[in-house]
C-alpha cells in the first residue's frame, strides 16, 4: 500500500531555537517500508500545506498517518485530516504520538470521521499489523488501536532499540534541521525512557518506567552513517548508566568517528558520571540541555525532580570545567509576580550559561494535569505549547506575559543579540558559507516570534477543538496513567477512558 506519514507545522519554540529531524516518524516510516509498502514522508516544519495538498492529489496515498507529538498540533491535524478525506474519501487516516496517546478517544470523537484511529503507544510495533488490518481486516485486534468501536489490545513495546533504523533517506531537506549553533544537525537516540517520575512530565507515564538501550555497535553504526556533522541525542537522560555512555564512545573511537554532539541530561547524572561526559567532549560533546526547571528547594520539590539546588550549581561549575556549553531550562509558574521574574533576570544575567523558559503547563498523562486542570482558564490545543499560560496567573495576563516577554528578551539580548552576532562572525560566516541560514535567522527572529500582543491574541482565537478533562478523581496508583501497561481497557465508544494495569514492564 501507499502509506503518506506527516509530521505537523513547528510550534512557536521552535521557530526559533531549533527545529529537530522527526526521528520517530522517520523509525516508524522504516517499520511500514520493512512491512513491503511504499512510504512518503511530508514534515510541515519544513514544508507548506500546499506541498502536502500536491503529495496528496498526486500521489494518492491509501494511508495517511499523523505524528502528534505535541497537544498543540491537534486541530491542524484535525483539520488537514478532513480536507484527505474530501480528496481522497477512500483513504484511511489514523493518528499516532506521544500526546494524542493521552486522549486518543476524546480526538476522535472531535475529529468526527475524518480520523478512523488513534494507535497509542510506541508506534514501530503497530505499524505491521495496523497496515495488514487496513488491508485485510481485523482493525479491533491491533496493539494499541482506537477507534469508534472503542479500545483494542495493549500497545505493544518493542523489546530493543536497534530497529528499525530511522529512515532518513526519506526526508527531503535534512539541511533545515538545526538546533542553536548545530547547523545542519541530525537526530540520534541512544536510550528510551526515564526512570524518574517528574510531576510535569509525561515520558515516564508513556513508557511505564522502562528504560532501553540501544547496544554499542548499533549506535555507532547508526552514527558513522549520519551525513550530518553535528547530531543531537534525543534521550530524555543522557549517560544515565555510565557503562553505556562508556561502551558507545568506546566504538566511536574504534570507528573514528567524529561530529559535535548536543545532548540532555540532568545534574545529578553529570556529577556522578563527570568522566563519561569529559571522554564524549573528547569526541566532540560541546552543548548540554540542563533541565533545572527551579533555582531554590521549594520548586525543585513541587515538580519532584529529586534533586537540590546545591547540585544544580555544582553540575553547571563542572560543565564550565568541562567546556560544556549549557543551556538551562527553568519553568515559568504562572504563580509568579513581578519581583520572581526580576530575580530570574538577574540570574540569567549572572551566569554565562543560555537559560530558556518554558511555563509550566498541565498536560494529560502527568500528575499536575490531575492537580491543576481544574484550574485551566482555557482547554484550547493550541496554548499547550509550554510558552503560554493555561492556569490562572497571579498577575493580569496582559502583564504576565509582559514580564515573560521581558525577560526573555533580557536573555536574549545576551546570547543571541547583534552583539552575540558580530562575536559568532566565524560561525555565522561559515554556516553561510556552506549555505545554512538557520543560524543567522535564529539571531534575529525573536521580536517578531515573542510578544506580548502575539500571545495574549492568541487567547482571542475562536476555539473549535478543545482539550477534554479528566476524570474528576484523584490518581491512587500511579501506574494508572501508564499507556504502556499489561492489560488494555475495552468500551463500546472512544469518548471511554482506559483504566488502568499492573507494569511489570521489561527493563
Amino acid at each position: 500500500m501507499r502509506v503518506l506519514l506527516v509530521h505537523p507545522s513547528a510550534l512557536m519554540y521552535s521557530e526559533i531555537f531549533l527545529r529537530l529531524e522527526p526521528l520517530g516518524l522517520e523509525r516508524v516510516a522504516a517499520a511500514a517500508r520493512d512491512a513491503g509498502h511504499q512510504v512518503q514522508v511530508v514534515d510541515l516544519q519544513v514544508l507548506r500545506h500546499r506541498d502536502l495538498r500536491r503529495v496528496v492529489r498526486s500521489w494518492r496515498p491509501e494511508v495517511v498517518g499523523f505524528s502528534l507529538n505535541y497537544l498543540a498540533n491537534i486541530p491542524e491535524a484535525i483539520d488537514l485530516s478532513r480536507a484527505i478525506k474530501r480528496e481522497l474519501p477512500g483513504c484511511f487516516v489514523f493518528f499516532g504520538g506521544h500526546s494524542v496517546s493521552f486522549v486518543a478517544g476524546d480526538v476522535l470523537r472531535q475529529a468526527e470521521g475524518a480520523v478512523d484511529a488513534v494507535v497509542r503507544g510506541e508506534g514501530e510495533p503497530a505499524m505491521e499489523p495496523l497496515l495488514q488490518a487496513v488491508r485485510d481486516g481485523g482493525l479491533q485486534e491491533v496493539p494499541g488501536i482506537v477507534t469508534a468501536a472503542g479500545y483494542g489490545p495493549a500497545p505493544r513495546m518493542l523489546h530493543g532499540i536497534d530497529s528499525p533504523r530511522p529512515a532518513r533517506d526519506l526526508m527531503r531537506h535534512r539541511r533545515r534541521y538545526f538546533i542553536g549553533e548545530l547547523d545542519p544537525c541530525a537526530s540520534m537516540e541512544f536510550t528510551r525512557g526515564c526512570p524518574w517520575d517528574c510531576s510535569f512530565c509525561s515520558a515516564w507515564t508513556f513508557y511505564g518506567r522502562s528504560y532501553r538501550k540501544a547496544s554499542p555497535e548499533a549506535a555507532a553504526e547508526e552514527l558513522a552513517s549520519i551525513a550530518e556533522p553535528n547530531v543531537f541525542i534525543v534521550d530524555d537522560v543522557a549517560f544515565i548508566r555510565p557503562e553505556h555512555g562508556d561502551a558507545i564512545a568506546a566504538e566511536l573511537e574504534r570507528r573514528r568517528v567524529r561530529k559535535q554532539y548536543y545532548l540532555e541530561t540532568r545534574a545529578d547524572v553529570l556529577l556522578r558520571h563527570t568522566e563519561v561526559f569529559e571522554r564524549w567532549t573528547r569526541l566532540g560533546l560541546r552543548y548540554m540541555f540542563l533541565g533545572m526547571e527551579a533555582l531554590d528547594a521549594e520548586g525543585l520539590d513541587l515538580f519532584r525532580k529529586r534533586v537540590n539546588p546545591d547540585d544544580n550549581f555544582r553540575a553547571l561549575e563542572t560543565a564550565r570545567k568541562l567546556g560544556i556549553n549549557v543551556a538551562i531550562n527553568l519553568i515559568v509558574d504562572p504563580a509568579w509576580d513581578a519581583e520572581r521574574f526580576k530575580l530570574v533576570r538577574e540570574f540569567a544575567l549572572s551566569v554565562p550559561e543560555i537559560v530558556h523558559l518554558t511555563v509550566m503547563t498541565p498536560y494529560p498523562g502527568t500528575e499536575i494535569w490531575h492537580t491543576e486542570s481544574r484550574r485551566l482558564t482555557t482547554r484550547d490545543y493550541r496554548l499547550f505549547d509550554i510558552q503560554h499560560a493555561v492556569v490562572p496567573t497571579t498577575l493580569p495576563l496582559e502583564r504576565f506575559y509582559e514580564e515573560l516577554v521581558r525577560t526573555q528578551s533580557v536573555i536574549n539580548r545576551k546570547h543571541l543579540g547583534l552583539r552575540t552576532a558580530f562575536g559568532a562572525a566565524r560561525i555565522l560566516t561559515d554556516r553561510l558559507a556552506h549555505g545554512q541560514t538557520n543560524f543567522a535567522r535564529m539571531l534575529w527572529k525573536f521580536n517578531r516570534v515573542y510578544n506580548p500582543g502575539r500571545q495574549l491574541a492568541d487567547h482571542r482565537r475562536p476555539v473549535r477543538y478543545e482539550l477534554p478533562l479528566p476524570p474528576g478523581v484523584p490518581v491512587g496508583d500511579r501506574r494508572e496513567l501508564y499507556i504502556h501497561t499489561r492489560q488494555a481497557p475495552r468500551s463500546s465508544g472512544p469518548s471511554a477512558r482506559p483504566s488502568g494495569g499492573p507494569a511489570g514492564l521489561p527493563e
